[in-house]
């Protein structure tokens, strides 16, 4: 029969569940003997004879646990009186009498287990055992104390650990069946040599030796031995001893960068590591910290200048000692544990080096923003280093090469998309660093930027197209800002970069969204270079804004023929005219020439069927340019400019609704109102007067009684709303002077009573709300 019990452990539990099986039956026979007494000598219902056994007895024998526990202080309080007995009455003997008392406590203790066992008592044996095995440390501290007190303590006590785990491992050999002794040895097996070490005057860098020669051991009894709680300790002893020497080596070799002692420790911890992991297939954590100190050993060969300069180098040297442990994937000889451990720790090293090669060509592109302080004025390059520069551009290549060989091996989405960003990062940023005239590297730039904007189109995955969109993007903002260091560069530059993001968004076979976002930057790059020819031009600012409406009207018109991507490029129109607008603003005429420009660009958009919404920004467009200009003339009484507009624009909604009643009134009346409405309304808010507020204030109320009477809703909210703000500008005075006049704390109070209030009468409040708003949808 197989178990995964060696037979010393399988026979331990076998005669444990006899001796259970032994008291359960003496239970059973005696339950029966005394029903068959209550069944011969009946008794009165609800008595039980005294003495007899109830009837539910408890389990034969004691739980475990409990047994356990007992045994457990046993074995402290016996280890408790063994070590005062030696600290505080030892001095009381003779030599001889020290001899015999040790000998005989000691010897006792380590023999009783064996006839323990033979009965069947394992777990007071291995209480007893651990008694015996405490009080051999008892006599090796008492022999130095009393017999050897000038031999140095710490060589001493490395023999002494050497000489308890050789014995401990003996004495667990011999009793088979204890599992107490064997890992308490492999524990005591961890001191001797770092001991002697450090004995020998051994520095960092021997002790580290010293320890992970313990580790090599450990290593070797764990893949060796069959015996489950001696292989568990093994593996933690391994492993919290080769970390230890791992780290000291690493340690010392930051603190001492081209040392060769520190490199070699952690060479041979890479190879012990490695040998752990070809021999155990669940040690792939093995290689993987091999893999990672072999890295960190060639990397400590790097000599202190670099290291002490800051720059990429051994960034370089580190990354190029991780490539071959990516090599491993393709290795047929090796384990599947190995490879897959080596193959980790290049990956490992690799996301490392672009976590730190990123972010410092992020800081080197973003030095380019100086040029925003004076637009058009060449600056001189600072001298770049050229070394530093180098170094930074190899390690974002050699990681782009890492990902796009894990990429094409594995295959892995997100090795790809490492490799895309730091291919694009280390090809745009090296002209920059290297140094070369200002013109060669913005063409290297825009070399790089459109081959990532192609791969954004081309590519297979959709997660490799948006990184590379997204390279592409920051690449075209990067070089369009180092392009307005001069005229010929901006326009250059700002006309190849739009005419190439036109070509993608009209490549058909490319993902939807990229093409959007290329029809986008279209846009902004057509609405950029409108506004670099009118600054060429000395144009004033405000007339600049004129000219970048270009941009809008030519996106415009080219929207029927865009497809998916128009969206994006009507919002770029949208964000081009925004940037018109406040180009404009120092100028009211112009302003006003903007926004009836831009008018003129809604309608027309206005006319497909699809874009009938853009009516209304015309019309708001229209209304704002006339009021926009009627201030900037000075106009006092705008009414005789928008009356007239409005009977106008009044008759053809009139017209509109006997033609279709189905029309709304914001449709209908709703521009023609509000192009006198609100122009009246600002004039009066304005006038000292009385007369316009009451005229105003008349109309109003004559527009909301129609509205409420021919149920229709623009009248009636634009009547009521000018007619509230008339009355609310009449009695402003009053209420400043009445609020003056109050006490300080009555405002709060009023505010706090009409909030409980509200609060009181929530539900019926919102009621109310919602029947407001149903009927105002019940308007026309």
């Amino acid at each position: 029969m197989n178990t995964p019990l060696s037979p010393a452990e399988e026979l331990a539990l076998v005669d444990q569940e006899l001796v259970q099986l032994d008291a359960r039956r003496l239970y059973l026979l005696s339950r029966r003997d005394w029903l068959l007494r209550v069944l011969l000598h009946p008794v009165p219902s609800g008595a039980v004879p005294a003495g007899f056994p109830p009837a539910s007895a408890p389990k034969a024998a004691a739980p475990r646990s409990a047994q356990n526990v007992l045994l457990t202080l046993g074995a402290v309080l016996l280890a408790v009186a063994a070590l005062a007995f030696t600290l505080v009455s030892w001095g009381s003997l003779g030599i001889a009498g020290r001899s015999v008392v040790l000998a005989v406590v000691t010897g006792a203790a380590l023999a009783a287990p064996v006839a323990l066992l033979r009965r069947g008592l394992r777990s007071t044996a291995e209480s007893v055992a651990a008694v015996g095995l405490l009080l051999t440390v008892l006599d090796a501290y008492a022999l130095h104390a009393a017999g050897l007190p000038g031999v140095d303590g710490v060589a001493y006590a490395a023999g002494a650990t050497a000489a308890l785990a050789a014995l401990w491992a003996g004495y667990g050999s011999a009793l088979a069946r204890l599992r107490l002794p064997l890992p308490v040895a492999v524990l005591a097996a961890q001191l001797p040599l770092p001991l002697a070490a450090y004995a020998a005057g051994a520095g960092p860098v021997g002790g580290g030796w010293a320890v992970l020669a313990t580790a090599a051991l450990d290593g070797v009894l764990a893949v060796t031995v069959t015996r489950r709680p001696v292989r568990v300790t093994a593996w933690v002893t391994a492993a919290v001893a080769g970390a230890i020497a791992l780290l000291t080596g690493l340690a010392v070799s930051l603190d001492e960068p081209g040392a060769a002692g520190p490199a070699l420790l952690l060479a041979a911890g890479a190879a012990l590591g490695v040998a752990v992991a070809w021999r155990e297939r669940r040690a792939s954590a093995a290689a993987l910290v091999g893999g990672l100190a072999a890295v960190a050993a060639a990397g400590s060969l790097v000599p202190a200048g670099h290291a002490a300069r800051g720059d990429m180098w051994p960034v370089v040297v580190h990354l190029v000692a991780a490539l071959p442990l990516l090599a491993a994937v393709r290795a047929a000889g090796l384990p599947e544990q190995v490879r897959r451990g080596l193959l980790r720790a290049g990956a490992a090293v690799a996301a490392l080096a672009a976590l730190t090669a990123v972010p410092a060509a992020g800081s080197v592109l973003a030095s380019r923003a100086g040029v925003l302080d004076e637009v058009w004025a060449p600056t001189t390059p600072a001298p770049g280093a050229a070394g530093a520069g180098a170094a930074l551009a190899v390690v974002l290549l050699l990681v782009a090469g890492a990902g796009w060989w894990l990429a094409r091996e594995l295959p892995r989405r997100e090795a790809a998309v490492v490799a895309v960003v730091a291919g694009w990062a280390g090809l745009f940023t090296a002209p920059l660093l290297l140094g070369p005239p200002v013109p060669v590297v913005l063409a290297a730039q825009l070399a790089v930027t459109a081959a990532a904007g192609v791969l954004a189109l081309r590519a297979p995955e959709r997660a490799v197209g948006c990184a590379a969109a997204v390279c592409a993007a920051a690449g075209a903002l990067n070089v369009s800002v180092a392009a307005l260091d001069g005229r010929v560069a901006t326009f250059a530059v700002f006309g190849l970069l739009g005419a190439g993001a036109a070509l993608g968004a009209a490549y058909g076979r490319a993902w939807v969204p990229v093409r959007a976002g290329a029809a986008a930057l279209a846009v902004g790059y057509g609405a950029a270079l409108a506004l670099s020819l009118a600054a060429l031009a000395g144009l004033a600012v405000s007339w600049q804004g004129v000219a970048v409406l270009a941009a809008p009207a030519a996106a415009l018109a080219a929207a029927p023929r865009l497809g998916p991507v128009r969206v994006a490029a009507e919002a770029a129109a949208a964000a081009a005219g925004a940037v018109a607008v406040v180009l404009a603003a120092g100028d009211p005429p112009v302003l006003a020439l903007v926004l009836a420009l831009g008018g003129v660009l809604c309608a027309g958009a206005a006319l497909r069927a699809d874009r009938r919404p853009l009516g209304w920004a015309a019309g708001a467009l229209f209304v704002a340019a006339s009021w926009v200009r009627l201030a900037a003339s000075g106009v006092g009484e705008p009414e005789a400019y928008t009356l007239p507009v409005s009977v106008l624009a009044l008759a053809v909604g009139f017209l509109r609704r006997r033609r279709d009643p189905a029309a709304p009134s914001w449709t209908a009346y709703g521009p023609g109102l509000g192009a006198t409405l609100l122009p009246s309304l600002a004039a009066a808010w304005a006038d000292a007067h009385w007369l316009r507020p009451l005229l105003l204030g008349l109309a109003a109320l004559a527009l909301t009684l129609a509205g409420a009477h021919r149920r229709l809703q623009a009248p009636l909210l634009l009547g009521g709303a000018t007619l509230a703000a008339v009355a609310l500008h009449e009695l402003a005075p009053y209420v400043v002077q009445v609020v003056g006049a109050l006490p300080r704390w009555l405002p709060p109070a009023l505010a706090g009573l009409l909030l409980l209030a509200v609060g009181a009468t929530y539900e019926k409040r919102l009621r109310d709300a919602r029947r407001l708003r149903a009927a105002l949808g019940r308007l026309h």
